[in-house]
């Protein structure tokens, strides 16, 4: 079967809908524009596909309440916006749905709910347990609270990390752009829309451009967010939101924007969870050797092949295993600190209790609890 026609016979998608195409680039909340792509989620709910939206615009749609015609960027203000924005960004959502007999959910969540492991889980069995009583959660940042520090940069990555929790078979980033292009079309007239490729393509990177006014996600951080979902086996159908009945035919498997198809087995939960921490706490810096054999075998890192050690981090916590070059290869769960790994970087196992005075595990990342990002 036709990869197209196949996603579109998936039977859970999140679908995820811009700041631009909500709020009419600025102008309040399009309110015709959630009534089509409801009526849309609705008919494919009708059809037994489970729906997950992800949606953007409490900033965007609290700027015309508050008399703004700029986004803010003093983060005290746009929490206040994102506030008074989100009241009316659920009502509209709630009010579409209800015509059509379907129960919406408000999730808000922060980098913090997936970073600790039990919030995750929590998270992952609340979205699922929903989709079970056939209820339409519609998810969004708790911009109201979060933090620089702690937040997801965008809901393109907030999406994809949804698409791993309830493992998803189709994302769908709807946009105000046709798709993914060769080149940026508002520079180039000749660029061409890309219709099909491979998620983790190294040839796309080359290809993304910035982000609009609005949103803080350009093609860009849709395609990491590509990369990202495609972990959990999930593809991703970057598309215009303004055309026609676009969800209905993205389920028909008509060849509408871009598909990026996942190209990888999907990854255990646990290793979802390892894949999508955002916030890393330290750095092992590892040999060729050691780089190797991680990509090939999937193997566990030893400290003999660790040459270098950044940051403060405590036994338990993610940290990033980068090559000499600082690509990152690996992240994992450390079973040392950063002052115990300093002492015993580049000493093999059998003289860690020499060391140390103790051992806790052989491995300094046991590879259950390592996930490759290249």
């Amino acid at each position: 079967m036709d990869m197209r026609k196949q996603l579109g016979q998936s039977r859970r998608w999140v679908i995820k809908i811009g700041s631009a195409l909500l709020t009419n680039n600025g102008v309040g909340l399009d309110l015709d524009g959630i009534g089509a792509w409801v009526a849309q989620m609705a008919a494919l709910r009708d059809e037994g596909v489970e729906v997950v939206l992800v949606s953007s615009g409490a900033v965007a749609a609290g700027m015309p309440r508050l008399g703004m015609t700029q986004r803010p960027h003093a983060l005290h203000e746009l929490q206040a916006v994102a506030a008074v924005g989100q009241m009316g960004l659920i009502q509209a959502w709630e009010s579409a749905f209800t015509k059509f007999d379907r129960h919406t959910a408000q999730v808000l969540l922060t980098h913090d709910d997936l970073s600790n492991r039990q919030r995750y889980l929590n998270a992952r069995s609340s979205l699922r347990t929903l989709l079970d009583y056939g209820v339409i959660p519609v998810v969004n940042e708790n911009d109201t609270v979060v933090t620089e520090e702690i937040r997801f940069g965008d809901n393109d990555t907030l999406a994809a990390l949804v698409a791993n929790l309830v493992e998803a078979e189709l994302l769908v980033v709807l946009t105000d752009q046709e798709g993914l292009f060769d080149r940026d079309p508002r520079a180039h007239a000749e660029a061409q829309l890309i219709g099909e490729a491979q998620a983790n393509d190294p040839q796309l990177d080359a290809m993304v451009g910035d982000s609009g006014a609005l949103g803080r996600g350009g093609m860009l951080t849709k395609l990491r967010a590509a990369r990202l979902a495609a972990r959990s086996g999930t593809s991703t159908v970057i598309a215009s939101g303004t055309q026609a009945e676009v969800l209905s035919r993205i389920r028909r498997g008509e060849a509408l924007g871009t598909l990026l198809v996942a190209d990888r087995a999907p990854l255990s939960a646990r290793k979802q969870w390892l894949a999508g921490h955002l916030q890393l706490q330290g750095k092992l810096i590892i040999d060729a050797g050691a780089a190797r054999v991680l990509r090939e075998r999937g193997s566990s890192l030893l400290a003999v092949g660790v040459r270098g050690v950044e940051g403060r981090f405590a036994r338990g916590d993610v940290v990033a295993c980068v090559d000499e070059s600082g690509t990152e290869i690996a992240r994992g769960l450390v079973n040392y600190n950063h002052d115990e790994v300093a002492r015993i970087k580049g000493e093999p196992s059998d003289r860690i209790e020499a060391i140390l005075g103790y051992v806790d595990e052989p491995e300094l990342i046991h590879r259950d609890n390592l996930v490759l990002v290249q």
